[in-house]
C-alpha cells in the first residue's frame, strides 16, 4: 500500500479508555508516513487537552459537555446548556474542517467527535470512527450511519452499526503488552522482588484506584488473608485511596502485599502475574488479551450503558476470563481469584482462550483503513 502523505482529524476523548487508542492511531500514522499532519480536537477541560500535548500533537477544544445523569440543580442548569453548547461546538467544527482541510476525520468516542464528524461528513469528507467497547457509545451509534467505515473490538456489532461498513479491528494497545517468555518473565519477576515459588496475583485499580477492589482488599486482609499463604499480591490502589491505604496498612503483617498508586512497568506487571484482578474498560480487556492473563473482571456499574459488564462477557462466554459483580466483590472477588490462582490447569486453559482473542495489530489495521478510504 502507498502510505501518502494525510492531513488528518482525530477527535473524540473524555476518558483514557478514549484517548489512548487516539494517541495509538496517530503515531502509527506517523509511523506510516513522519510528513502525515494531525490535528486532534478534544473537549475543553477535558483530560485530552492535557494527555495528547503531552505526546507531541496538536490540539483544539470544543465548548461541548454531555448530560449529566445524576438529577441536581446544579446539573440540571448545566444541562439546559447542553444544547447551546452543542450548536457553538458544530460552528466551531465547522470552522476547524474548512481551515484545516483534512483528507479524512477520525472518531473515537466521547463528547467532541459527535460535531466534529458531523461537521466533516456533510462535507463530504471520508470518515471513520472507533468503538472501543462491547456496546456502542451513544455518540458513536449516531455516527454510524454517516462514516464509511466503523472499526470494532468485539464481534456481534452488527446490532449497533451498518453490518457492511465494520471492520474487526481490536483496540490499539501499546507495543511493549505482549506474552513474555520464560526468561522475560523471569526478568520481570524479580524486577517486582517476587519470591520464587510464591504464586503472583495483580490487582489494577486504574491510576485513580478503585473503591469496590480496595475494599475488597482489605476485607481479605482483615479476615486474615486467608488461602493466601504461598501468594503474592501487587495491588495498585490508585491515587485517591493510597493515603488511606498507607494508614490502613500500617502496623499490619503483610510482607506478601505490596501495595503502589502507579504501576510505571505496566508490561513488567503483567508479564510477572498468573492472575489479574481488574475492571473491564476496553483498554484494559484489549492489553489482558495481548499479555494472554488469566483474569477476573470486575465491571464497573458507574459507566454509560453498562458497557463494562457487556466488555468483560465477550470473554466469559468464551472461558476468557471470569465476572465477579460489583455488588458482590467485598465477598467473593479474592476467594475467587485464589480458587483460580491455585487451578493451574484452568488457568493454563483461560490463558489459550483470552490470548486466541488478542487482536495485537489494531493500530495498523485501523491505519489501513484509513488509507483504503482516502
Amino acid at each position: 500500500m502507498n502510505y501518502k502523505q494525510l492531513r488528518v482529524i482525530i477527535s473524540g476523548g473524555g476518558t483514557g479508555g478514549h484517548i489512548f487508542p487516539a494517541i495509538s492511531i496517530a503515531n502509527k500514522l506517523r509511523e506510516l508516513n513522519p510528513r502525515t499532519e494531525i490535528l486532534f480536537v478534544g473537549a475543553e477541560g477535558k483530560m485530552e487537552m492535557e494527555k495528547v500535548p503531552a505526546a507531541g500533537y496538536e490540539i483544539v477544544g470544543l465548548p461541548i459537555t454531555g448530560l449529566q445523569r445524576k438529577p441536581t440543580l446544579r446539573n440540571l442548569w448545566g444541562d439546559i446548556k447542553v444544547p447551546f453548547k452543542f450548536l457553538a461546538s458544530l460552528r466551531k467544527a465547522g470552522r476547524i474542517v474548512k481551515e484545516f482541510r483534512p483528507d479524512i476525520a477520525i472518531g473515537v468516542g466521547g463528547y467532541a467527535s459527535a460535531p466534529l464528524l458531523f461537521a466533516a461528513t456533510r462535507r463530504r469528507i471520508p470518515a471513520l470512527i472507533q468503538e472501543q467497547n462491547g456496546f456502542a457509545g451513544l455518540t458513536n451509534k449516531l455516527l454510524g450511519k454517516k462514516v464509511q467505515c466503523i472499526c470494532v473490538a468485539y464481534e456481534g456489532m452488527e446490532r449497533f452499526f451498518p453490518a457492511d461498513r465494520i471492520v474487526l479491528s481490536g483496540n490499539p494497545i501499546r507495543s511493549d503488552i505482549h506474552p513474555y517468555s520464560e526468561a522475560g518473565r523471569a526478568e520481570a519477576r524479580k524486577f517486582y522482588g517476587c519470591q520464587e515459588g510464591k504464586k503472583q496475583l495483580l490487582i489494577l485499580g486504574g491510576s485513580l484506584g478503585s473503591g469496590t477492589l480496595n475494599a475488597a482488599m482489605r476485607a481479605w486482609i482483615e479476615a486474615g488473608c486467608p488461602g493466601g499463604e504461598d501468594v503474592q499480591v501487587l495491588w495498585q490502589c490508585g491515587r485517591y485511596y493510597k493515603a488511606g491505604i498507607d494508614a490502613f496498612m500500617q502496623g499490619r503483617q503483610a510482607d506478601n502485599i505490596r501495595w503502589t498508586d502507579f504501576i510505571a512497568r505496566m508490561d513488567y506487571a503483567y508479564a510477572a502475574a498468573d492472575v489479574v484482578i481488574s475492571r473491564s474498560g476496553a483498554s484494559s480487556v484489549s492489553e489482558l488479551c495481548a499479555a494472554r492473563k488469566a483474569t477476573v473482571f470486575v465491571p464497573s456499574p458507574n459507566v454509560a450503558e453498562d458497557h463494562q459488564t457487556h466488555n468483560a462477557m465477550a470473554l466469559v462466554r468464551k472461558d476468557a476470563a471470569l465476572l465477579v459483580r460489583d455488588a458482590d466483590a467485598r465477598r467473593d472477588l479474592l476467594p475467587t481469584a485464589l480458587g483460580l490462582l491455585h487451578d493451574e490447569k484452568r488457568c493454563a486453559a483461560m490463558e489459550a482462550n483470552i490470548g486466541a482473542m488478542a487482536l495485537p495489530d489494531a493500530a495498523l489495521t485501523i491505519a489501513e483503513e484509513v488509507y483504503k478510504l482516502v
